[in-house]
């Protein structure tokens, strides 16, 4: 399923949940060891799509992760969070920019047709003409109340999730993300969030991986 804003031609269908691994979650000590058990781990659970989130780090640091990620799951689609210039160079999938990165366009431009680029659409409502950049999936939210990630926007609810899709129409992708529980996931996605992004809801979990088919059993 393609976004109404962008008719590429990268080859991906979107799973229901993709996991957003931020570096608050790793440790400081030997975290090449550490990611690249995490990757293998989540993929031999079903994890399909991933993005690595890293707001305060050096390109060092940054580069190291995604390096150990790539190598752990090399089948499975990788998002870097606001970094397309360095996508080439690790070997990801695709890049996510919001305001204070480069464009939606910029970054389509740098990517190509063929990587994932995914942008924050809205919370009360869309950002004026987002839904015609050249986006794979637009953001959403917050949903719920989240900690994982500096935010003042007031939680949207089901209601807002609702709201978005009637305004959307049935193309675009929307991702629901922030404050994504189990709780109220079958809500979101019944409510028209084509995918669920889920961060401490995983790893703030004592095994990710097993964390992570819970949700798929449970969500179908």
């Amino acid at each position: 399923m393609r976004s109404g804003g962008y008719a590429g031609i990268m080859p991906f269908t979107f799973p229901r949940i993709y996991p957003i691994l931020d570096r608050s979650f790793l440790p400081e000590g030997d975290r090449e060891t550490f990611i690249k058990g995490l990757g293998v781990h989540l993929t031999d659970a079903g994890v399909t799509l991933l993005e690595y989130r890293n707001k305060k780090g050096s390109d060092a640091e940054i580069i190291a992760d995604c390096m150990a990620l790539r190598s752990a799951m090399p089948g499975v689609k990788l998002i870097l969070d606001d970094r397309a210039d360095l996508v080439a160079q690790i070997g990801f999938d695709g890049a996510h920019v919001d305001a204070g990165d480069i464009s939606v366009a910029e970054a389509r431009r740098v990517l190509g047709p063929e990587r994932i680029v995914g942008t924050y659409g809205g919370t009360e409502a869309f950002l004026p003409g987002i839904l015609d950049e050249p986006a794979d999936y637009f953001s959403i939210g917050p949903v719920g109340k989240t900690i994982t990630k500096e935010t003042t926007k007031v939680p949207m609810g089901v209601e807002g999730v609702l709201r978005l899709r009637d305004a959307a129409g049935p193309e675009p992708i929307l991702v629901a993300a922030g404050g994504v529980t189990l709780m109220n996931a079958a809500g979101v996605l019944r409510a028209g969030a084509n995918v669920l992004a889920v961060a401490g809801g995983i790893f703030r979990t004592a095994d990710p991986a097993a964390e992570f088919k819970r949700w798929m059993s449970v969500l179908g």
